[in-house]
């Protein structure tokens, strides 16, 4: 390497053993365009944070517009019209109860965000000894500190365990591995016990349940009952531990509804909002909380202050390409799109669920999970790099976790357009029994 010349380091990449990263100079829908002329489909929305296709010109129209008015100015005692407006845009969508809103860079700060207040808000009350977090197995909510620390182990937290903070862990409703040894079709939740019998033992030291509602993204995109998010909520709501929703993936649309808290008809005490929020155009986060939290962080007790905060809270540009993606939800017909998208996955995912190579299939809204069986299951599978290359080969961005595969596309992926990606799935499976004892 020329001393010159700066070393790209992309992150969860493994340098010399995956294929060199393609150069994109555009993107336009569901296509990326490379700078030697291939168009490569997007399947997984850009690591979930595309809703309505690349380079949107309502999106890029509005950062403009906003970029040569206002870029930036700070958000600490100072407030302005894009931030506002998005403040209010979203005050229409979020459960009612959710009346506050308190902006950041991503998800991993959105999280850390929840954490802090759950923390201070009971300690604000003067029970300092409810500062315990709880967390599922399988949970990833990010590579921050606090997020990472609230992150189940794994190859993402392995290398950090000395920065990591302590943290309570419960049963995941991971229904294709039951964590009880149940089956979906005769069972009544019982995962939901372990959770029940700590806060019962131990609720007076617990501030908060850490939840990715319905849907457990970097961890295998593991879809939840609905029963099971329900449940959370009433033991929680029982003894007096608050529940933080991560919504960072599942919001905006993902599940099918505009929030997967929506499905269970859970408001919990904090939601924690980042990916599509801008549309997939600029990093921008948000935790929206209630009265009842806000109260515990008013007056003039300097103890009461919440001190966090970024240098780019509530960009102004960031806060245009949100409102300029919400009003997309107004003027073009997005949850016909999500429809459309569901539908292919249920009709796509039986065949795989009948091939001898995979363990599960699974689904929610626009997001589906292909599980396949292999010797070494897990993010680590030396199956994963052989498929990745495999599906940029055929001009599919798939980008597996471990032994999943996912499929997570913009929302204006035509019908046609995904049945090629599931094609291009279908016949990457002689890899898998390349790589495993399954038969055919």
């Amino acid at each position: 390497m020329s001393p010159s010349k700066l070393h790209l380091w992309h992150p969860f990449t493994r340098d010399g053993a995956e294929p060199a990263p393609p150069t994109v100079r555009r993107g336009d829908g569901v296509f990326l365009e490379t700078t030697d002329g291939r168009k490569i489909l997007d399947a997984i929305s850009s690591w979930w944070v595309n809703l309505h296709g690349h380079s949107h010109p309502a999106i890029a129209a509005a950062i403009g517009e906003q970029a040569a008015r206002l870029e930036h100015v700070l958000f600490a005692g100072f407030s302005h019209e894009p931030a506002e407006e998005l403040a209010e845009r979203l005050g229409k969508i979020v459960p009612a109860p959710l009346r506050h809103i308190f902006f950041s860079d991503d998800g991993s700060t959105a999280v850390e965000v929840a954490l802090k207040m759950a923390v201070q808000y009971w300690s604000s009350l003067g029970r300092a000894k409810k500062r315990q977090i709880v967390a599922l197995e399988h949970a990833y909510h990010g590579d921050t500190s606090g997020a990472m620390s609230v992150s189940d182990d794994s190859p993402f937290t392995s290398a950090f365990s000395s920065l990591r903070i302590p943290m309570l862990r419960t049963h995941s409703a991971y229904c294709a591995h039951c964590p009880v040894g149940l089956t979906r079709a005769t069972c009544k939740i019982e995962c939901l016990n372990r959770l029940e019998q700590l806060l019962a033992e131990r609720g007076h030291e617990i501030a908060a349940v850490i939840v990715e509602p319905l849907l457990q993204g970097a961890g295998g995109m593991i879809v939840h009952p609905e029963e099971f998010l329900a449940g959370v909520r009433r033991v929680t709501a029982d003894h007096d531990v608050l529940l933080i929703a991560d919504e960072v993936l599942t919001g905006f649309g993902r599940t099918g509804k505009m929030f997967a808290c929506q499905r269970a008809s859970v408001v919990p005490d904090f939601m924690c909002v980042a990916k599509g929020l801008t549309g997939g155009f600029l990093s921008l986060a948000a935790t929206l909380t209630t009265d009842r939290i806000h109260e515990a962080f008013t007056g003039g007790d300097p103890d009461h202050v919440f001190y966090h905060g970024h240098s780019y809270t509530a960009n102004p540009i960031a806060c245009a390409a949100a409102n300029a993606n919400l009003r997309i939800f107004d003027t073009e017909p997005v949850f016909e799109r999500i429809v459309a998208i569901e539908r292919v996955h249920q009709a796509r995912l039986p065949e795989f669920a009948a091939h001898p190579c995979v363990a599960d299939v699974r689904h929610i809204g626009t997001v589906a999970a292909i599980e396949l069986r292999v010797p070494d299951a897990g993010y680590l599978s030396s199956l994963r790099p052989k498929l990745y290359e495999f599906y940029l080969r055929r001009g599919v961005l798939l980008r597996p976790l471990g032994n999943v595969v996912y499929v997570l596309p913009p929302y204006v992926i035509a019908p046609e357009q995904l049945h090629f990606v599931y094609d291009t799935i279908r016949d990457s499976l002689g890899l898998v029994v390349q790589a495993s004892a399954c038969a055919v």
